[in-house]
């Protein structure tokens, strides 16, 4: 084994071409990013983690009926858009806000060092899906916010290996998450401004 962030597909190495994003590499990335909620061992996520799971299950369905229609992620939207059920392209949708409130969560407390992990999420939510939540939701969100892990803990088990071996360095993990969130932040800019471009999120 190996530190988390080696052991998973890393969202910088998600082939982005002039057809678009790599729909198999980016939702086998996204799986990578799921699991990183059982590092916050909080079981107040499991709503974020229910809800990414069936967004990722909604999209890999569509890939799997017809793949070569959906080799991209863009493909995929474009070919639905003319049925009257567009599972995967919400799904896609709600996958990009949940992948959203994540990177911008982690950027925030990569960007200030001193913050603890309730702050940059509740920060990130704010700015993220706050404004797609019902006064419910809201409100199970609010508790996961608080539930999170001090920061020193989640950036251990981060680092650690957990086959015993030696765990990564602070640098090293830095260093890796950066990497991976940058390249996380420019696919959901990318498909946020597809989307925009060719209305496809209307009615979600």
């Amino acid at each position: 084994m190996a530190p988390y962030l080696e052991t998973v597909k890393s969202f910088a190495d998600v082939p982005i071409t002039d057809a678009g994003v790599d729909t198999v590499a980016f939702l086998e990335a996204a799986d990578g990013l799921v699991g990183l909620f059982d590092l916050l061992g909080s079981a107040a996520f499991s709503v974020v983690q229910s809800d990414l799971k069936g967004n990722i299950t909604k999209v890999r369905a569509r890939y799997d009926a017809d793949p070569t229609l959906s080799a991209t992620l863009e493909s995929l939207v474009e070919n639905e858009k003319g049925e009257k059920k567009r599972t995967a392209t919400e799904g896609l949708l709600w996958l990009l806000r949940g992948l959203s409130f994540t990177c911008k969560a982690l950027q925030n407390a990569q960007g200030n060092k001193a913050e603890e992990l309730a702050g940059a999420f509740t920060k990130s939510y704010e700015s993220t899906l706050k404004k797609f939540h019902n006064f419910v939701v809201k409100g199970i969100f609010s508790v996961a916010m608080k539930a999170c892990p001090y920061r020193a803990d989640f950036y251990a088990k981060l680092a650690a290996d957990p086959a015993g071996g030696e765990p990564a360095s602070q640098e090293k993990l830095n260093e890796e998450l950066d990497k991976w969130l940058t390249a996380l932040s420019s696919i959901v800019a990318r498909m946020e401004a597809f989307y925009e471009k060719g209305s496809y999120g209307k009615g979600f």
